[in-house]
């Protein structure tokens, strides 16, 4: 399991991804509540999501902002992208993101969107392939962002050269 971060050391940007109203039928009426989809980011590879529910917008609000804090991971960066292409699955809901040469922006809808500003991901083309259900959207980019590795990162954990990772090899091609 990977080591948490501790997001008092970190200076981070906090983005409302969707809210969403709710209510539960008691004997006495229904009783209104709000749920908050929050996402947090330092803009340089740390990035977190939390969901907060009250019964109160700007309580709800807060509430996902402390469950973002103890949600963060580390992204794999590459300059301004990422290092591969790689789909992130959860529940319905599936995300595709590719990297994207300097220039190209994030090309993303809504959910995705403010999930890789925050992480600090500038140039990225990514689709929504399934749900588009905010939740599901953003727990399914998490886990494509999690999956995603730098060539450094596999030679360490497979112990070998960084040329057999890009597809190079010492050998001369034979015919």
């Amino acid at each position: 399991m990977a080591e948490r971060i501790d997001a008092s050391t970190l200076d981070l940007q906090e983005k409302l991804v969707s809210i969403n109203s709710v209510s539960k039928t008691v004997k006495g009426g229904r009783i209104k509540r709000f749920t908050a989809l929050m996402v947090v980011g330092d803009g340089n590879g740390h990035v977190g999501y939390g969901l907060g529910k009250a019964s109160e917008v700007p309580e709800a609000i807060r509430k996902g902002i402390e469950d973002a804090k103890k949600n963060m991971i580390k992204v794999s960066l590459q300059g301004s992208t990422i290092p591969h292409e790689v789909v992130g699955e959860f529940g319905a809901g599936r995300v595709l993101l590719k990297p994207a040469s300097e220039g190209t922006g994030i090309i993303a809808g809504g959910s995705v969107r403010k999930v890789l500003e925050v992480a600090g991901i500038r140039n990225i083309r990514a689709k929504c392939l399934r749900s588009t259900n905010p939740i599901n959207v953003v727990k399914a980019t998490f886990e494509g962002l999690r999956a995603l590795r730098t060539p450094e990162e596999v030679t360490r954990m497979r112990g070998i050269s960084s040329q057999s990772v890009r597809g190079k090899t010492d050998s001369a091609p034979t015919e």
